[in-house]
């Protein structure tokens, strides 16, 4: 052997060595204290974003106005200070998951190189597709495709309303807000997480991704901050959606039975919603979650496969086609944060979008890193980045696009514009046959979605807060859930008739601080793979 090659095989010894060394760490995020309530309160992040998020609660039931134009105000500011940020983190976030598809990364399997799924194909995708978008595709796959179409908040680039060039528009705006940008966001938080816990030994909570960077302060204050981010993050992100779930609930339940759709309805239901959920959460992933998640995707087929049909399937093919051109005509113009003129959709959507999808990447996150193990980091950003973005293009084509073919016949109600943006979905629905029956099919699917988004939630939030564990008190769990029903419930009575924009408002809030762990987050799991890459090609057996 020459004295070249010996000076390369001692350079990767060395660097062998190092990379054993970086990761031989003994985690102690702080001593475990049960108290008489049934809480395992050793981590500080448990107490002090719980008290955090209940003086949000106190002081925006005291004083509600205040803290409608608190939160108003600050989402124009972000908007305005913050828009360029939200924007190109989104567009990195794409290129970084797309190029650990073609890296040799991408053959590093989560859990070592003999880990084996824990659930088939169909359980996984139904569970990270239900926790990923579910209430949010109810919810905005009429209204936002026809608002834009209609002219009712702006238009992307504004493109006048009315014409084939703003449904081509209004498609391939709606796919831009839900296709590859949101799933990417969710592929970073949930391979950072599963890859460090599951190849590394290290807690499955947001700080371990960070590692890396931070070697052993990941598990001091800096972490407590970094956790903490990520409940406030996870829980208004929720909160949201459990707002606008039980708003979409209301309106359909008063579209059909004639109820109101007032605040008490919403309330209500968020009050049963959260009972059910608490059952749920006491039965875990596989009792519960998995259950509810593949109800939900049976539902959500059948509606899907109803409106396909109904609707044309040669209209459908059609409008499949629009939105696939439309997406890839518009996906470059609508990611460019510079010299836009079109601010009121720029702000009033893209914006507020990027900032919920960051919010939830905990939760979803960290859910989807809990069923992914034994998936290699290929087949896990392909699944997780590409397949319900497909998907997506399907349901939307379906419900957006069908929605925007009665506007331009003259057909219901949709056709004079849209008066409520939760009642969007069932005006659509209202034109087609038996409106009654999908029309209740739809809020079941909404209170489904809203059962498995509080449920996944406050299993996610507990991990975080009891120090990544998966087995904390039940209790515990059983708090989150609750807290998540009262935040959501707060939202929607200090917004009154603009409740929407205080649901928005809360998600751009938290989502802002969180887009910045997100960016050093993809610097951290980019170090932790090339580790684990040069532990596998050149010292195997010393791999995960």
């Amino acid at each position: 052997m020459s004295n070249q090659e010996n000076e390369v095989n001692e350079a990767i010894e060395a660097q062998v060595e190092q990379i054993e060394q970086l990761y031989e760490t003994e985690y102690e995020i702080g001593e475990q204290n049960i108290n008489p309530l049934g809480l395992d309160l050793h981590n500080p992040v448990f107490l002090v974003s719980s008290l955090l998020i209940l003086l949000f609660v106190v002081g925006s039931l005291l004083f509600p106005e205040q803290s409608n134009s608190a939160l108003g105000a600050t989402r124009v500011w972000i908007g305005d200070v913050f828009d360029w940020l939200f924007l190109s983190a989104g567009n990195l976030f794409v290129l970084f998951c797309l190029a650990l598809i073609v890296l040799p990364v991408g053959k590093i399997r989560i859990g070592g190189v003999d880990a084996k799924p824990d659930y088939s194909v169909l359980s996984w995708f139904a569970m990270l597709f239900a926790a990923g978008m579910g209430i949010g595709l109810m919810f905005w796959s009429v209204a936002e495709p026809v608002a834009y179409f209609t002219e009712w908040y702006g238009t992307p680039l504004n493109i006048a309303g009315g014409s084939e060039e703003a449904k081509m528009a209004a498609l391939g705006a709606t796919m831009y807000h839900w296709g590859l940008h949101p799933w990417a966001i969710y592929a970073v938080v949930g391979l950072s997480l599963a890859f460090f816990a599951y190849n590394k030994g290290m807690p499955l909570t947001i700080r371990s991704a960070f590692y890396p960077l931070l070697g052993d302060r990941v598990w001091g204050p800096i972490g407590h901050v970094i956790d903490t981010l990520a409940v406030l993050a996870t829980m208004f992100g929720l909160a949201t959606s459990l707002g606008l779930g039980a708003q979409q609930a209301a309106s359909g339940l008063a579209f059909l039975f004639g109820i109101s759709d007032g605040l008490q309805t919403q309330i209500a239901i968020i009050i049963l919603v959260t009972v059910i959920a608490l059952l749920s959460v006491m039965r875990g992933i596989n009792g519960g979650v998995r259950v509810l998640s593949n109800l939900n995707m049976g539902l959500a087929i059948l509606l899907l496969f109803f409106v396909m049909i109904a609707g044309g399937i040669v209209a459908l093919i059609a409008n499949v086609g629009t939105t696939l051109s439309a997406y890839a005509q518009y996906i470059l113009p609508l990611s460019n944060p510079i010299g836009r003129e079109d601010e009121t959709f720029y702000h009033g959507w893209t914006i507020f979008f990027w900032a919920w999808w960051i919010s939830w990447s905990p939760f979803v996150g960290m859910f989807i890193a809990r069923v992914s193990r034994g998936r290699t980091v290929r087949q896990f950003v392909t699944a997780v980045l590409l397949i319900p973005t497909l998907v997506t293009v399907l349901w939307m084509s379906a419900f957006g696009g069908g929605a925007i073919d009665q506007v331009m016949e003259g057909v219901g109600a949709l056709a004079g514009g849209i008066s409520e943006s939760s009642l969007a979905l069932f005006q659509m629905l209202e034109n087609l046959p038996f409106a009654a029956f999908t029309s209740l099919l739809a809020i079941v699917l909404v209170l489904v979605f809203f059962i498995t988004s509080s449920d996944s939630g406050s299993l996610v939030i507990d991990s975080i807060t009891s120090g990544g564990k998966t087995d904390a008190p039940q209790a515990q769990r059983l708090f989150w859930a609750t807290i998540e029903g009262l935040v959501a419930g707060v939202l929607l009575a200090v917004g009154g008739v603009a409740a929407l924009q205080a649901l928005q408002a809360a998600a751009v809030s938290t989502g802002l601080p969180f887009v910045i762990v997100l960016l050093a987050m993809c610097v951290s799991l980019a170090m932790g793979l090339y580790h684990e890459h040069i532990l596998l090609r050149h010292a195997p057996d010393k791999a995960a």
